[in-house]
């Protein structure tokens, strides 16, 4: 149960409107463990495309163009194996990020049957989210792409097609990581490769003909470049998240909601799964599987019932259009609703 302060309820107006449990379809029967998770977004689908075609182009031109043609063949052979791990590991990370629940609240379950089995004492208050008809447990946030609310939202990435949240933070954080590393090696020997067609004739150094070549390597060059700097920095921002325990939202809200948040160290491991090992790096292993919230973990207390009555005071100056909304314990008798800014 979470304490909510006073300040808190200045952003809250009334939404009688909004509470019609009768409308709220009854959650679906939960559908297998691992049931694929697929976001149908035109956008994110074909942001996805373009990542796995950019990845495919980067391999085309570091085998075809500089490792295969090149007679140092144990530098063809270790550059190659190390180059393919890291794109096969990428790929691999970036498939998980996207096919993986990123943590989706159940849809639906703002019943009125529902809300009155947990039994609201006076000062309780549950969020319902209007959008999707959830109750939102704390840290929860709705996703406009995915249509879901969904814990510990960091942010939506059309990059992936997903969400990225609570159960698969750890995979985009690999792809990103990947990708960074195989920018920067083929950055590297794509440096290698024009000093060494600068010292020698351009037609033995290649397979392709001098002018294709440059080309294809100008490109690659400003392919890797360009996603080094970018997936660097989304690798960072990740990692400060995760280390401070907020999120990219919490962040940008700012929030001054007190909170008991993780250890930096116990935070990480949460992530990535357990004590350090080969398996932080590993995208076929599961992260630490978050405990679902149970029904108590739903219901929070407010600062005090004053400080309820005097948000109702204050509400109805409010026309903004707010997110979520807040069931009192007087639900049961008056069913009132109290909208709540996301």
């Amino acid at each position: 149960m979470m304490l909510i302060p006073t300040h808190h309820f200045r952003d809250i107006e009334r939404k009688p409107e909004y509470l019609q449990p009768e409308k709220c379809v009854p959650p679906p029967y939960p559908g297998p463990v691992g049931t694929m998770w697929f976001i149908r977004d035109g956008c994110g689908i074909a942001c996805a495309i373009v990542t796995w075609f950019l990845v495919l182009y980067a391999e085309f031109v570091v085998l075809f163009v500089m490792l295969i043609p090149s007679r140092d063949y144990v530098y063809s052979i270790i550059n190659g194996i190390v180059f393919n791990l890291l794109a096969f590991l990428a790929l691999a990370s970036h498939c998980r990020a996207m096919l993986t629940d990123p943590g989706a609240v159940p849809k639906g379950n703002a019943t009125k049957e529902f809300i009155e089995s947990l039994q609201l004492k006076p000062g309780q208050v549950v969020y319902k989210c209007p959008k999707c008809c959830s109750i939102k447990p704390d840290r929860a946030h709705h996703c406009s792409v995915c249509k879901r609310c969904i814990r510990k939202m960091d942010h939506h990435c059309p990059w992936v097609n997903n969400c990225v949240g609570e159960n698969n933070q750890k995979y985009f954080v690999l792809f990103t990581m990947y990708i960074a590393l195989i920018s920067l090696h083929a950055l590297i020997m794509v440096g290698f490769h024009f000093l060494h067609c600068f010292e020698e004739d351009w037609t033995k150094c290649s397979s392709f003909s001098p002018p294709t070549t440059v080309i294809l390597l100008i490109l690659l060059c400003f392919e890797g470049l360009l996603f080094l700097i970018f997936t660097s920095v989304m690798f960072g921002t990740q990692v400060h998240s995760i280390c401070t325990d907020e999120t990219g939202i919490e962040r940008l809200k700012r929030k001054n909601q007190p909170r008991q948040r993780a250890g930096s160290w116990q935070s990480v491991k949460e992530t990535f799964g357990g004590d350090f090992s080969l398996n932080w790096f590993n995208p076929f292993s599961r992260p630490c599987q978050p405990e679902i919230p149970s029904d108590k973990d739903l219901v929070r207390q407010v600062a005090s019932l004053s400080d309820t009555d005097y948000a109702e005071t204050t509400e109805e100056q409010s026309e903004e259009t707010r997110d979520e909304d807040s069931v009192e314990a007087s639900f049961l008798k008056t069913m009132p609703v109290l909208s709540l800014k996301g």
